[in-house]
């Protein structure tokens, strides 16, 4: 997608040549991210490709990327947001799955709402891309499973989602469904090529939803939710935070000037913080 872009933003120039780069996260499957390092496995080969020069940019799912970037590296654009909510498949509701089923997900964000309203369901571990999460259902692992719209649309497996889930439902990861583009922070011609390809109320919406998780100290051991929407010229925030197990579930939802949106998201990230306790945190930690 971004090497099209850049062809029809700049038709005088050679193509745009992809660097493949497995990262340690799609190596993992085994085990959940926060077992095997954090969100940083889908990052860190990257990250080190960008500050050592192998790449001048670097193309990510918004919601793989960690809260804190290394030194040096900085979210560039942002191309137009696809769908941000959750697919259920397997079942036509979360009410519909059968009780004491199995439903497959490593998502701390997803388990936390799904226990919060059906207790009695077992989250099993699934890992990998959107074609072996299908697979596994069909095998029987699990009874359902969760997916990301924005991915089977991307893909064209959109047919396989059972439900589309609402966002009252199942809050959505910070950043899920955006595409972003990152790129050293001295790259002033990165810099240049990145900005006609830039989807400014995107990047905004990303830069709340980040900030949040900033003043949360968001990590992949902490079961946190987060969308913003610009409507109207207002930039809302809606922000969720949750024990592992569904308790305590807090939800936050305010709005503000779509010109600050940073502090639109500390702002949000803040009361959740005060709402759920610091205990919270000292105990994931």
């Amino acid at each position: 997608m971004v090497q099209a872009l850049l062809a029809a933003a700049f038709p005088a120039a050679p193509e745009a040549l992809i660097v493949p780069i497995q990262t340690s996260g799609d190596a993992i499957t085994d085990r959940s991210l926060a077992d095997a390092g954090g969100k940083g496995l889908f990052t860190k080969e990257i990250d080190r490709a960008l500050l050592d020069g192998a790449i001048d940019i670097a193309v990510h799912s918004a919601k793989d990327m960690e809260t804190w970037l290394p030194d040096g590296i900085v979210i560039g654009a942002a191309l137009e947001r696809e769908n941000p909510r959750d697919a259920l498949i397997g079942a036509a509701s979360i009410a519909d799955i059968p009780r004491g089923g199995k439903v497959g997900t490593a998502s701390l964000r997803r388990q936390a709402q799904l226990l919060a309203v059906r207790p009695d369901l077992v989250p099993v571990l699934f890992r990998g891309n959107v074609d072996t999460r299908l697979r596994k259902l069909a095998a029987g692992e699990a009874d359902a499973t969760f997916l990301a719209l924005a991915g089977l649309n991307r893909l064209g497996k959109a047919e396989a989602a059972d439900a589309i889930l609402d966002i009252n439902e199942m809050l959505p990861a910070a950043g899920q469904g955006v595409i972003a583009i990152a790129h050293c922070t001295d790259h002033a011609g990165a810099a240049a090529a990145m900005a006609p390809l830039n989807h400014a109320p995107s990047l905004t919406c990303l830069r709340a939803e980040r900030a949040m998780l900033d003043a949360l100290d968001g990590t992949c051991r902490t079961p946190i939710g987060a969308l913003a929407q610009l409507v109207e010229g207002r930039l809302s925030l809606d922000g969720m935070v949750s024990w592992p197990d569904g308790r305590d579930l807090t939800r936050v939802h305010r709005a503000g000037a779509p010109d600050d949106p940073e502090s639109l998201g500390r702002s949000v990230g803040q009361e959740l913080r005060a709402q759920i306790g610091p205990e919270f945190f000292a105990a994931l930690d």
